[in-house]
This record gives structure tokens, sequence and C-alpha cells, in this order.
């Protein structure tokens, strides 16, 4: 298959109608267990609709079969993540050096031609390692990172201090960062991670891309003073797969948490604030919280975790999703699935999810880690006028702009257009003010 830009005229003006590009994608995981791969799988198999090659690297599998059966081609280099490790000492070292990994990438982009190829890179701390890193800088085919967490800048991934059970603003890395027993589980386990974030900077990793994507606008400044001199910048959101269903004909009748039941994601604000408001919350998910959760707040309703077809309605027949992280989320995609559906929100002005609402149309904001505060907009929608009105603003803002998969594509293919040098791409620099592309 011949790779080059088709195009057609109107008048004396050139139209670019399609670029067929070879698109070599990287990640930890060939199948979806959360956000990113299913970021990485999707926008896989809406390139390979348009026409690209695009071939799909990842570390631990099985590979969705879809990928397969949309034309993709897909090496798995059959390795564990750390659930999955058979020999704790064997993982640690692909965790910190996956030597397989950087051959196999390597011997691929050998094969490419930089003039219309891309590799882009979405995940890399749970399988794949900063192996990579040397790898890509050497090679000439231009490289693509999503910033869909904080691991190329902090060692744990989410400048969240656990056991403190808050966000931290120590700077990555320094004397006050190593030094901080933060981790989840023990200081030996951040050290190990401290170790690994050295390998990043000293094996290249982090300046391995010459361009980044940023998920949300909390994301980049929480980020952007630790980033690589000389990158390029862009903003693209997350593709959000939701059914347009029409408003609601009436709100809903019960508040909705889904996710993972942990400290960092704040449920247990939720369960304190639902007390003080009257009403029962509804928790769809599991964690390691849920034990403490069931036992301290008997009168919570919890389903458990969900099939991901089962959200959707769930979402639906909420009055509102309450979404009370603690710590910085990129871009929390069951805020958009829930305004989708006619849903208002609830979100905690600590993360990005806030980005979506606007106060009093959609939803509401409140005060991070503030039960009181979350109470409070929550009587608020008790009211039934109040409740209908943020429904419908919901449905009517979201579909508006809606973060679809085509989009999504699109604001891709520009900035693959750009970095192979078919034209300038609507990339930002990292002082000026975000737009998205």
């Amino acid at each position: 298959m011949r790779f080059s830009r088709r195009k057609e005229f109107y008048g004396n003006h050139e139209i670019r109608t399609e670029v067929y590009m070879k698109i070599f994608i990287v990640a930890d995981h060939g199948w979806i267990n959360g956000g990113q791969a299913k970021v990485a799988i999707e926008s896989a198999l809406g390139l390979a609709a348009r026409g690209h090659a695009v071939t799909f690297l990842a570390a631990v599998g099985p590979m969705d079969a879809r990928l397969a059966r949309a034309g993709v081609e897909t090496i798995c280099l059959e390795q564990n993540d750390i659930d999955t490790a058979s020999s704790r000492l064997g993982f640690l070292r692909q965790y910190m050096w996956h030597t397989k990994a950087a051959h196999v990438l390597a011997e691929r982009l050998a094969t490419l031609d930089p003039k219309n190829s891309v590799v882009h890179v979405h995940a890399w701390a749970k399988a794949i390692s900063p192996s990579i890193g040397p790898v890509l800088r050497m090679s000439s085919v231009p490289a693509v990172y999503t910033m869909h967490e904080f691991f190329m800048v902090c060692p744990t991934g989410g400048f969240y201090d656990y056991r403190e059970g808050k966000t931290c603003h120590r700077a990555p890395m320094s004397m006050a960062c190593i030094s901080t027993n933060c981790d989840a589980r023990s200081y030996p386990r951040k050290l190990m991670r401290v170790a690994r974030q050295a390998s990043v900077f000293a094996g290249g990793l982090r300046r391995a891309f010459s361009d980044v994507i940023f998920i949300s606008d909390m994301q980049f400044a929480a980020a952007k003073d630790y980033m690589a001199p000389g990158q390029t910048f862009h903003r693209i959101s997350n593709p959000v797969n939701a059914p347009d269903l029409g408003p609601k004909a009436k709100p809903g009748e019960f508040y909705l948490f889904v996710g993972r039941a942990s400290r960092e994601k704040g449920v247990e604000h939720f369960c304190e604030a639902a007390q003080l408001a009257g009403v029962t919350p509804v928790i769809a998910g599991d964690g390691p919280m849920l034990d403490e959760l069931r036992s301290r707040f008997p009168g919570a309703k919890f389903l458990g975790w969900q099939k991901p077809a089962q959200i959707p309605e769930l979402l639906r027949n909420a009055r509102a999703l309450v979404f009370p992280s603690v710590w910085y989320e990129g871009q929390p995609l069951t805020v958009y699935e829930a305004l989708a559906m006619g849903t208002p929100v609830i979100a905690s002005d600590a993360c990005a999810g806030r980005e979506a609402i606007e106060e009093g149309v959609n939803g509401h904001v409140f005060k991070s880690g503030d039960a009181q505060s979350l109470a409070d907009a929550i009587t608020r929608i008790q009211n039934e006028s109040h409740a209908q009105q943020l429904s419908q603003g919901a449905y009517t803002q979201y579909w508006a702009d809606a973060l679809t998969l085509d989009r999504h594509l699109d604001a891709l293919e520009t900035l693959y257009d750009g970095m192979t040098g078919h034209r300038p791409s609507m990339a930002i620099k990292p002082k000026l003010a975000l737009e998205t592309v």
C-alpha cells in the first residue's frame, strides 16, 4: 500500500481530502482495562477506518480482537504487569528497564519512513518501561506522547500524597519529594519509583517526544513546568463514547458515584455529604475502601463493579453524578458521559472534571474534601425545577460541542500532519493560553 497525500482542487485551491500515514501506537495493554487503553485502542480503530496503516504495540495481552478485524497490525510482547506477574523480582527488572520492548520497537521503527510515519505513545509506566526512550531519541520518526496521567514527571504518577490524603505540591524529584513517603504502600516502594524516574531522565524518555498532548487545562497547569524544553504542547480532549438519547423527560431519583472506591477518589466525602443532605448515596464500583465504607455508611447502596455496558443506563437514571475526587484527574470521562445522558454533575474543584461544569447551568462545583459544600450542592438539586433545568443544560451543552471520536481523530490527523512536515499543526506553546485543537 502506498502512503501519500491525496489531493483535490476547487478552482486554484488545493483541498486536502485524506492523508495516508503509518501510525505506530505504543501502550502497556492491548485490551481495555482503563481510560488509557480505551483511548489508544479506539483511536487505533478509528485511524485504521480512515485508511491509515496502524500498528499497535502492547506489552500485556490479550489484544483486543477488534484491532485485527479492523486491519490493525498487532504486536504483543506477552509480558506481565504488576497484577499478573508470577515473580515480583522478574517484573521489577521489566518495570525498571524493559529490554525486549526497546529491541522490538527499534526493529520496527527502522522500517518506517519519517516523512509519512508517526509514533504515538499512550502508556509506558505499567509495563513498557522507560527503555523506549533511547530508541525514540535515536529514531528519525517523529514521536508524540499523550499525558493521560503524570508519570512522565511525577514518580508516583499523580501529584498525590497517599499518606496525607491530599494533593502533593512538592517539585517532582526534589529532595523534598524524594525524602517524603507519599506512596500508597511503603517508602521502599517510593524509592523504587524514584529510581525508575531517574531513568526516565537519564535514559531520555522525557526528551524523546517533540510533541505532547494534554487532555485538560488543569493537567497542563500541573505539569507544564516539569516538561522537557523545546517540546510543543497540544490540547486534545479524549473521545467520549456516548449515545444521544435526547433530553430527559424528568430528573432521575438518586445520586451516583461511579469509579474506584479509594481515598483519592473522595468517595467517603460523598457518603458523608449524602448523610448531611438526607439522601442515599449510590456507589457503582469496587476498591480498597469498600469494606470501610460499608461499615461506616450502612445506609449507602453499594452496587459493586459494573460492566461498561451497564454504566450508561445508570448515568441516565441518576439525578446527578457526583465526582468528588481529591486529586488531579486529567480528564474524567465519566463526567462527560453523564452530561451526554442529560445528567448534571457535581464535581470537586480539585480535578479537571470542573472544566466541564458551568455553575448552575449543567451542574455544580464544590470545595474538594468539604462534605458540607458537597451536601449544599446536593440539597440544591433536590429542588425539582432546578434539577430539571440542570438536566436540560447538561444535555444541550454537551451535544452542542460533543467530544466525538471523529473530532478526536480530526485533531490527531492535524497534529500528525504537522509532525511529518505536511503543514503546520494547530499547536500551542507552553506559556500561551490553551485552546482545543
